[in-house]
């Protein structure tokens, strides 16, 4: 009987470490869509200020094309 219990024991440790590295996978997963998200929405800020400025110009412009009519 013991060396069933030492058969069964090494399956366990195995299961028991594969499933520490699938944590460590979430872990990094998580971490790296957290990074890829702070870049996103710092990318959407730059880009709506460009987008606001385009159209505050479209704006002026029309503004002015109307003021001259």
């Amino acid at each position: 009987m013991g060396s069933h219990h030492g058969k069964s024991r090494v399956p366990s440790l195995f299961t028991r470490l594969l499933r520490d590295e699938s944590a460590a996978t979430v872990v990094e997963y998580g971490l790296l869509i957290g990074l890829l998200s702070v870049v996103i929405i710092v990318g959407l800020q730059g880009f709506s200020d460009q987008i606001i400025n385009t159209w505050t110009i479209v704006q002026t412009y029309s503004q002015n094309s109307l003021n001259r009519s």
